[in-house]
């Protein structure tokens, strides 16, 4: 199951039952936490409000609106070998949607889909305390991660949203929440259409040798 989840970004129109979401939320909160404190919050979007929400993200984000993110996602300045990862990942996506590198529109259409939530039937925001430290991220990030499988054990699919993150005052705003609420990412999920060409992105992973040693 592990190694048959992969991010995808188009599905199909059918429903996710509201109960099936619940249930696969029940699941992913038995991530562990430090003091089973159980950082985070799921909020799902629907109707009007995910209208708005993505018209105003669609235009903030063509004007180059962006604004200061609640946390530092990546790292400043971002060393070669990260920098050749993220380039990696990017070609990947292209290539499978057939984008030339020049073509600025047809990526910066793509890139809009993203908050669209991917037209997937669910969608989510996911916010966190702003008094959490470090460690309230990494034990959400557990939680988020064991949504993704629990979906994926239930034939759903899943793709984690960081271009959220570039407007945190825009969506807390729209969701009436208040400045204590940190926004962390969106998530959109569903079920995938297979034969779409963004669904053949294929990403790689660095060698075991790369993050895993053994000493002693």
């Amino acid at each position: 199951m592990v190694r048959s989840r992969r991010s995808v970004r188009a599905y199909r129109p059918s429903p996710v039952p509201p109960s099936l979401l619940r249930g696969m939320l029940e699941t992913a909160r038995l991530a562990p936490s430090g003091a089973n404190l159980q950082p985070g919050r799921f909020i799902a979007v629907q109707g009007t409000v995910r209208q708005h929400l993505s018209d105003e993200l669609v235009q903030s984000w063509q004007q180059g609106r962006q604004e200061v993110e609640d946390y530092g996602y990546f790292p400043n300045p971002m060393p070669k070998t990260l920098r050749r990862r993220q380039v990696a990942a990017a070609q990947a996506l292209y290539s499978a949607l057939v984008i030339p590198r020049e073509d600025r529109a047809g990526r910066n259409g793509q890139f809009e889909r993203n908050f669209r939530f991917f037209d997937a039937p669910v969608a989510l925001i996911i916010t966190i305390e702003n008094d959490f430290g470090s460690g309230g991220y990494m034990d959400l990030g557990m939680s988020i991660y064991g949504l993704m499988l629990a979906a994926q054990s239930h034939g759903l699919s899943t793709c984690a949203i960081g271009a959220m993150a570039s407007f945190p005052g825009l969506i807390r705003r729209h969701l009436g929440l208040d400045e204590r609420t940190h926004i962390v990412c969106g998530m959109a999920m569903g079920y995938a259409d297979l034969e779409a060409p963004v669904n053949q992105t294929q990403t790689t992973r660095c060698s075991l040798d790369e993050y895993f040693r053994t000493m002693g």
